[in-house]
């Protein structure tokens, strides 16, 4: 069943993109070489749960210990915060699913750790650009194949990457994964018809080789089979008669002064 949503709800979930979009940039101020990934987690806890006062939703669910899921290079998703060093040109993904007052945000966001290599950095710009063009296929009449095919075109037929067919977007509103299934591939004119009042995200993962992936040990964390690395870029979008409404749009929000204050005082 694909639930419709009312403003109400709207403006819950836009409060909670606020503080999602907010620790996104947060992270993008700390992140750098040297650093491992469970500290930015470390970081990202403290900042949502002690200084926004919000509920990091991914914490604790179906069992997911961490606050943020971390994917470094090869990592396709739901990668661990861990013991592992950042070091010049990675790759790293990192999914952030907000909780305030019942409104859910969610989002993920691809940062590379200083210098790319050529084929990275066109990973990097060729998945953002697959994004943006599945969001403008996101519009009232059209159907949700729409999306993933505008996608797949551009990222498997106009550039050298393939499209990981494991993981897809999904709806989101009452809980976080809901009805429509929003995958990145397929035909156009098929699925679901877009309707005002669907609340969704649209999150292409792009490897650089070949799209089979495989699952690590903890039965969380997916790798690409042949090593090839990988990355992410998500929205969560509100669909009204007029467009998308792309409330996890970082443009749109800026860090507080008080955000600057914890940022500057916080101890790695």
């Amino acid at each position: 069943m694909i639930r419709l949503y009312t403003e109400k709800d709207f403006e819950k979930m836009r409060k909670a993109a606020e503080i999602l979009c907010q620790t996104h940039l947060a992270l993008r101020e700390v992140i750098r070489p040297g650093m491992t990934t469970k500290s930015l987690d470390d970081f990202a806890h403290k900042f949502i749960v002690d200084h926004k006062k919000a509920v990091p939703a991914q914490l604790g669910y179906s069992g997911f210990p961490y606050t943020l899921c971390i994917s470094v290079n090869d990592e396709i998703c739901h990668g661990f915060p861990s013991d592992y060093v950042l070091k010049e040109g990675d790759i790293v993904s990192i999914d952030n699913v907000i909780d305030l007052d019942g409104g859910l945000a969610d989002s993920c966001w691809s940062y590379k750790v200083g210098e790319l290599a050529d084929r990275d950095q066109k990973l990097m710009d060729v998945t953002l650009e697959a994004l943006n063009r599945g969001v403008k296929a996101a519009v009232v009449g059209n159907r949700i194949g729409d999306i993933g095919h505008a996608i797949q075109e551009y990222c498997e037929v106009e550039n050298d990457f393939s499209v990981i067919r494991d993981f897809i977007g999904h709806g989101i509103g009452k809980e976080m994964h809901e009805d429509p299934q929003v995958p990145h591939y397929g035909k156009a004119h098929r699925g679901p018809r877009i309707q005002t009042g669907m609340v969704f995200t649209i999150e292409p993962m792009i490897a650089s080789g070949n799209w089979p992936m495989e699952l690590e040990d903890n039965g969380w964390v997916a790798k690409t089979r042949d090593g090839s690395n990988v990355c992410q870029f998500e929205h969560q979008l509100i669909i009204h008669e007029d467009g998308p409404e792309v409330i996890t749009d970082q443009s749109k929000y800026s860090l507080t002064e008080e955000d600057k204050d914890f940022i500057k005082s916080y101890k790695f």
